[in-house]
């Protein structure tokens, strides 16, 4: 078992815990003006608890990883600026990270759980449609793996249809401690304008998770308590939002607000147990019940039978047709073959791009 991380990067993945054979990798991806430590630790006892009380639940089953990337609209101190990149293109740094830093571990199948804050919901979304939508046997097909290999999403107050973008703007300058520009709500980042209700971002994410959701199991939690918006109290993401009812996905309240619906200063906090249950759950059934190793299986004989389909393309001699030998001759005469007979049923075509060969005459055909 390796030491816990004690320098959490601010941009990329930091593994805070593993076990000798974990069972599944636990990926915390935090939301809008987030980071991979202040997302997930205790304004009062300052507890991380993704490494100072999860590993305990999970009794040394899985590694857990927290992810960081640059989802400021309010710029910190000493930070350069806020970020400009939008959610699909932290979704493919997700992927294109995740699949790096597994195929360094040697483990590409190993099962995945996410626990999403607010935006990281939405980026993990857009990461498992952009997985998805890779096609095997293609040169980029690694990135598929993530797709495979997810079991379970644990969505912590994610607006999967929205919010009201007006409460975004003091609800980040009560997190940031700063005051926005008055030109803020009118001009919102990329990131806070696809937060708006029902907006295009959300809409287009919102159908291609719809194709793939049943391949994972989801748990839908949202806040229980209003954020104190400058004395006006207001819910930052709705229940129906964060917290849609659909057939066979879990969903609960937690007893905080939207910032500290993800935070937990003990065991004895709201919704620890209900969290902390549900990653131990995916965790124990996703080793148990070999879903994810199935899905595996499968693709790779789909990979197989791809490959097989392509060889068969590329190596194709045209043979003239044979006649079929009469029954007062069934034998061919002395020195002379029949030749090859010829499939009655082609095997199942496979659109590939393959160069033409000019001189087929002289390409070994495989044994």
């Amino acid at each position: 078992m390796s030491s816990p991380s004690l320098t959490i990067e601010r941009y990329g993945l930091t593994e805070v815990y593993t076990s000798e054979n974990p069972a599944a990798d636990v990926i915390f991806v935090h939301g809008l003006n987030g980071d991979p430590e202040r997302t997930w630790t205790s304004q009062k006892t300052h507890a991380f608890w993704p490494r100072d009380l999860l590993p305990k639940e999970l009794d040394g089953r899985a590694r857990i990883l927290v992810y960081g990337y640059d989802a400021d609209v309010v710029a910190w101190g000493g930070s350069g600026g806020v970020g400009k990149d939008m959610i699909h293109n932290h979704a493919e740094r997700l992927v294109a990270t995740l699949v790096a830093n597994r195929r360094r571990q040697h483990a590409e199948e190993r099962p995945i759980v996410f626990v999403a804050h607010s935006l990281g919901g939405l980026v993990v979304k857009r990461a498992l449609i952009y997985s998805s939508a890779v096609r095997a046997g293609t040169r980029t097909e690694r990135l598929r793996s993530i797709f495979l290999s997810t079991y379970g999403i644990l969505f912590l107050g994610t607006p999967h249809h929205g919010s009201n973008v007006a409460f975004w703007g003091s609800y980040l300058e009560k997190i940031a401690g700063v005051v926005l520009p008055k030109r803020f709500v009118d001009s919102a980042p990329q990131l806070v304008e696809a937060l708006k209700s029902n907006s295009e971002t959300l809409v287009n994410i919102d159908r291609g998770f719809s194709s793939i959701m049943t391949e994972f199991h989801l748990y839908f939690f949202h806040e229980a308590k209003k954020t104190d918006m400058k004395g006006t109290l207001q819910f930052i993401v709705e229940e129906d939002s964060a917290a849609p009812t659909l057939p066979d996905v879990e969903r609960a309240s937690i007893d905080a607000d939207h910032s500290h619906i993800c935070k937990f200063d003990n065991e004895r906090s709201p919704g620890y147990d209900l969290v902390t249950d549900a990653i131990s759950y995916y965790v124990e059934e996703a080793e148990t019940t070999h879903l994810v190793a199935s899905r595996w299986q499968r693709e790779k004989q789909h990979r197989r039978l791809d490959q097989g389909n392509l060889l068969s393309e590329m190596y194709r001699i045209p043979q003239p047709e044979i006649s079929e030998p009469s029954s007062r001759d069934s034998s061919p005469a002395p020195g002379k073959s029949t030749g090859p007979r010829l499939l009655s049923h082609a095997p199942h075509r496979v659109d590939y791009e393959v160069e033409e060969v000019e001189d087929v005459a002289h390409i070994p055909v495989p044994k």
